[in-house]
């Protein structure tokens, strides 16, 4: 069984993100990037298959620059057995990236293609369905169950108050929700094979943008808390503040 694995360099969520000088980017310095967490259970879901299935490969892809490749390197570690980096500048318009991750997997062989069901940085939960869309294929979003067997693939997604069950043919695109495994971590020998691994670099030019960044700002400063007395007297001033000021009532 052909797998492909799209996975993105994020932000460590544990790290304090500022809006940089030009107030159209972050600051990096002192950022700490990972694998998107999301991504590690399409990873995941992926050895698994095709540990099931006996035989195959799992291939991680990614878009970006030479700092892409750390991320890739963690998958490998993970048990992936080959990457891909699609080298160009991303896009914040999730089309365009997904037009270049549907460049780069077009004429490959494979079987199914996995996501993570979105990237924590933007949150958008947007390019995992506009791929499947380019190549015209079959997909489940919010997946937290996934049985593949005889060509098919039955996914059982998240929705409003319950769940979705759908069927379809393969090759289909999955995005991976929390829930559907337990991803490993990568062993002391996984992470020394990665770097042996075959990593193939593809120059895809720079993703399309079709939106413009106005600004990045920091949230606003929280404002001092304030105490507006003690007891059962203090209700119906709190109350006023709530109502006038917080206008929460």
């Amino acid at each position: 069984m052909k797998i492909i694995v799209c996975v993105k360099r994020v932000p460590d969520s544990e790290s304090r993100v500022n809006a940089a000088a030009d107030r159209k980017s972050i600051d990096t310095q002192g950022v700490k990037f990972v694998l998107n967490p999301y991504d590690e259970f399409a990873i995941e879901e992926a050895l698994r298959l095709k540990e099931a299935a006996g035989d195959g490969s799992v291939t991680v892809m990614t878009l970006g620059g030479d700092d892409s490749k750390e991320t890739l390197r963690s998958a490998l570690a993970m048990g992936a057995d080959e990457a891909v980096l699609l080298k160009g500048q991303t896009s914040i318009d999730g089309l365009g990236t997904a037009e270049k991750l549907a460049e780069g997997i077009r004429g490959r062989e494979y079987d199914l293609i996995l996501f993570g069901k979105q990237a924590i940085d933007d949150d958008n939960l947007q390019v995992p369905a506009m791929v499947a869309e380019l190549l015209e294929l079959p997909c489940a979003t919010v997946v937290v169950e996934l049985q593949v067997a005889d060509g098919r693939a039955t996914a059982k997604r998240e929705v409003e108050g319950g769940h979705e069950v759908v069927e379809f043919a393969l090759p289909g695109v999955v995005a991976a929700q929390k829930g559907l495994n337990e991803p490993r971590y990568a062993s002391l020998k996984g992470i020394m094979m990665a770097k042996k691994k075959p990593l193939e670099e593809v120059d895809v030019g720079d993703a399309e943008s079709r939106l413009e960044l106005i600004e990045v700002t920091n949230p606003p400063e929280r404002s001092a808390g304030e105490i507006v007395g003690e007891g059962p007297e203090a209700v119906p001033e709190l109350v006023r503040k709530l109502r006038e000021q917080a206008k929460v009532l």
